[in-house]
């Protein structure tokens, strides 16, 4: 059930919900404040609703398919210019909640404006999220339906099992994804945000391809 501001106003205990839920809301953001105190750059841990989710070790075909996708990506944006790329352990902010996504993408515009030595970043055009078993529920859930509606453009959740991709993508004002696209291992991944970036979804699971895959855009961009 999808709840709405239409359908907690129509309720005659409307103001004693919203009271509640600010008292919580207050507790919460103190408790975020505290997180992002404690966090440093050893540890890896998102604020969710509330709760500190720690990250665990990944396996080898988490990271390999991350390093994979990051080098092509890193490769063309920074070859045409367009922005940059971070890799996990970027915390993002949005709204209510803080996250470490796998792979994001700011324009050039964003970009311009950070610094250094910031550690707190903005709402990316582009996120990248690599499944595994601790992480799928809120990858497909919670950081689905959050991404949306903070205006994140594009969001890829990567299966490294069966080595396909879903991507979801925003139109116009909307602020919910489109369902899903799948892509399969033999097919092409062609980006709506990072202009012209296309390439084969196996290039993210094996190093022949991917080297493939670099020559020709290097062929694309001379």
């Amino acid at each position: 059930m999808t709840i709405t501001v239409e359908k907690i106003l129509a309720r005659p205990d409307a103001q004693i919900l919203v009271d509640r839920a600010a008292h919580l809301l207050l507790s919460e953001k103190q408790k975020r404040h505290s997180f992002r105190e404690w966090l440093d750059e050893d540890k890896k841990a998102e604020f969710i609703n509330g709760e500190i989710i720690m990250h665990s070790p990944v396996k080898k075909k988490h990271w390999a398919a991350s390093g994979r996708l990051t080098f092509l990506l890193e490769y063309y944006i920074l070859l045409n210019d367009l922005g940059t790329i971070a890799v996990e352990k970027a915390l993002i902010a949005l709204t209510r909640n803080d996250y470490e996504p796998d792979i994001c993408f700011f324009s050039k515009e964003t970009a311009s404006s950070f610094t250094d030595d910031q550690m707190i970043f903005p709402a990316p055009d582009f996120v990248v999220e690599i499944l595994s078993k601790s992480t799928a529920k809120k990858d497909k859930g919670i950081k689905h339906q959050d991404y949306a509606a903070h205006g994140i453009k594009e969001y890829w959740i990567i299966d490294p099992t069966h080595k396909t991709i879903d991507q979801y993508i925003l139109i116009g004002d909307e602020t919910e994804y489109l369902p899903a696209k799948t892509f399969t291992y033999f097919e092409d991944i062609k980006s709506y945000v990072i202009e012209g970036f296309e390439i084969p979804v196996a290039a993210i699971f094996d190093d022949k391809i991917k080297k493939e895959t670099i020559q020709n855009l290097l062929d694309k961009n001379p």
